[in-house]
């Protein structure tokens, strides 16, 4: 069995294969243009990147230029006018490739350019294209949408769904017997926490400190860092333990939270079980890990007024995007605090 390590090193292997599946049909400085970047990006990334790319150039190859990608050369970028990349960025909307049906809002079309201005800027700055059209290209312009998080009574709800399942068949009531004291333990995490659901899927028992309620978490690019948690967290996580001992499980199994075929949980597993309790206590919204985590991120803004420690107990490199997502907070403390000043006692 695999431990924190071994896990997140079979991680970054998976997304090296998967982008070796784009860059193969990429000419060969695309994926010098790769391993340029490797230092500053994570594997992650660089096959998102990867994907991208490859749809610019069967649009190139297609549309524009009517080569093989792979035989798009240097010259034929050079070519390239700032017409070609807004069009190129009108055909994300909706698209056949490779006989599949795709389509792109803003915020996947901004994603896109994204990639595209980092590789540009790459093969410019290394002298192998006369100039960065793409810099010159506006990013679509992105709506803020809602945050969509759980208010008080609904995480009650919540966490009585996971107790007292009543609306559940007798199928999964049997099932939820199972795996109750995981599923509380996982949920609370979420909710106490605001960890990512990869963080959560990476940890491993020997991550926790029950002395000082802390434990390490291995974030985006590989960092890790030690967060805390409460006494309540602290009780749901001791209860799963005990649950856990009891499993018979390989001595050298060290995930902290277990499917029920004695392995370490998948992402989609535990997405599917907040979907399951989710949908009991909040019907109308669609809730995700991401949104508990924006719950905890909501509540800690709330209770500290101070959007550094937010962005800092999230993982958020940026403040920036740390207001972006919580603008909306800000906009209801403004709000209620009108109601602070009186002219006439």
């Amino acid at each position: 069995m695999e431990n924190s390590s071994n896990y997140f090193l079979k991680r970054d292997l998976q997304n090296r294969l998967k982008m070796a599946k784009y860059t193969e049909k990429l000419p060969d400085y695309c994926l010098d243009y790769f391993i340029g970047i490797e230092n500053n990006t994570s594997s992650l990334t660089r096959y998102n990147y990867s994907m991208d790319l490859y749809v610019f150039f069967y649009y190139l190859s297609n549309f524009v230029i009517k080569k093989s990608t792979q035989n798009i050369t240097l010259d034929d970028l050079n070519l390239l006018k700032a017409r070609d990349i807004e069009q190129y960025l009108s055909y994300l909307t909706y698209y056949e490739m490779d006989e599949k049906q795709y389509k792109n809002d803003e915020k996947g079309k901004a994603r896109k350019l994204a990639s595209l201005r980092s590789f540009f800027k790459y093969l410019f700055n290394h002298d192998l294209i006369e100039s960065n059209i793409v810099s010159k290209i506006n990013t679509p312009k992105l709506h803020n949408k809602e945050i969509i998080r759980l208010e008080k009574n609904e995480v009650s709800k919540l966490m009585n769904a996971i107790e007292n399942p009543e609306d559940f068949s007798i199928r999964q009531k049997n099932y939820n017997k199972n795996t109750f004291e995981r599923d509380n333990a996982i949920i609370t995490l979420f909710l106490g926490t605001g960890i990512r659901i990869s963080e959560l899927v990476g940890l491993n028992i020997e991550n926790f400190d029950f002395e000082q309620n802390a434990f390490l978490v291995t974030r985006k690019g590989g960092n890790q860092t030690v967060l805390y948690f409460s006494n309540e967290v602290a009780m749901a996580l001791k209860t799963w333990l005990e649950k856990r001992a009891s499993l018979n499980l390989p001595i050298t199994e060290k995930a902290m939270f277990i499917s029920l075929q004695n392995k370490r949980i998948s992402i989609r597993a535990v997405e599917n079980l907040v979907k399951k309790f989710a949908l009991i206590a909040s019907p109308l919204k669609k809730i995700s890990p991401h949104k508990l985590r924006s719950t905890f991120g909501t509540n800690l803004y709330k209770e500290t007024k101070d959007i550094y420690i937010v962005a800092d107990v999230l993982g958020h490199k940026d403040v920036n995007t740390t207001k972006k997502h919580y603008a909306a907070i800000s906009e209801d403390m403004r709000k209620n605090i009108a109601n602070i000043i009186k002219i006439n006692d």
